[in-house]
């Protein structure tokens, strides 16, 4: 077994410096991001093994998506596209709200296929981790997804998905039953409650994603901390109040640290411990994948500052 595998699209992203919108920006930078990539590359700085694959295209934001992800220690299978590399462009309208505007219709990301994810890498990853966001892509994208997970179910190997709904990708009518297909097939499930309120009645979230399946059900809620079911086990952990620079990438940084742990061997009140510390550092620090944390900065982080 080789860690974790996962794949996707990862976009350029121009990031407006400073708060406010975007007719006033007087500076930008630019870098990247990807829901998938970002949990590959915090499970790396964690100190776990983690592949990613995807498309991009022959342009520079293509070969630089490629460096930095190999970069952060993860092992990149990048398949070079004749399409162009989608990009973002975010703006922070305040301390806690990003806007984001996306240019991917037609990417090199969007045009990932069935064959592009080969059976023998599933196989041998220990965890397959999958976001809906990959499924509302393409329809060459969703085969993608539910291919390989049909392999990974048969092979044995832990089936990972964060809903991540993404209403700018499509419709909540749209996007429910595949959401809840997904679910019915996975080992691990992450949502936020209005991510699983798509599909379930609201009350005990937790209670409701397990009935369709999965064994290990974590409802993130951001500032609320989690809660989550694990093996029939109900655990509560609060968030911890640090400084919000940045809210992007918490989500990702949260799933990264849950299954880094996973993967160490970790029992699940750990998992979950880590999860929040991680995605907690996130937000002290711009970006969507430069705030995920190393261990040494997890244990160094105190979280005692001002608040969440």
């Amino acid at each position: 077994m080789t860690g974790l595998l996962t794949f996707g699209e990862t976009m350029g992203l121009v990031a407006a410096d400073g708060i406010g919108t975007l007719a006033y920006a007087k500076s930008f930078s630019f870098g990247i991001g990807g829901a998938e990539s970002n949990v590959a590359m915090g499970i790396a700085r964690l100190g776990g093994e983690a592949t990613w694959l995807g498309r991009v295209g022959p342009d520079a934001t293509g070969a630089l998506i490629a460096s930095r992800i190999a970069a952060a220690g993860v092992r990149t299978l990048a398949i070079t596209d004749e399409s162009f590399t989608g990009l973002m462009v975010r703006h922070r309208r305040s301390g806690e709200f990003a806007q984001v505007d996306y240019h991917r219709a037609g990417s090199a990301g969007s045009r990932l296929s069935p064959a592009d994810v080969p059976a023998a890498e599933v196989t041998a990853a220990t965890i397959l981790h999958i976001t809906g966001i990959t499924p509302a892509l393409s329809e060459t994208a969703r085969a993608a997804t539910f291919q390989s997970i049909e392999t990974a179910r048969a092979a044995g190997v832990t089936v990972s998905i964060d809903l991540n709904y993404r209403a700018k990708l499509w419709s909540r009518y749209d996007a429910a039953p595949v959401l809840r297909d997904l679910t019915t097939r996975a080992d691990v499930v992450f949502a936020s409650p209005a991510e699983a309120e798509l599909f379930v009645d609201p009350g005990d979230v937790p209670a409701e994603l397990a009935k369709l399946g999965p064994a290990e059900v974590i409802v993130k809620d951001g500032g609320d901390g989690c809660v989550a079911l694990i093996n029939g086990e109900r655990h509560t952990v609060p968030a911890l109040r640090v400084t919000v620079v940045d809210p992007v990438g918490a989500g990702d940084a949260f799933v990264a640290g849950y299954l880094a742990d996973r993967l160490a061997g970790a029992a699940p009140a750990e998992r979950l411990t880590t999860a929040i510390r991680a995605g907690a550092f996130a937000v002290t620090v711009p970006g969507d994948c430069e705030g995920a944390p190393t261990r040494a900065e997890l244990a160094a982080l105190t979280g005692d500052d001002v608040r969440r």
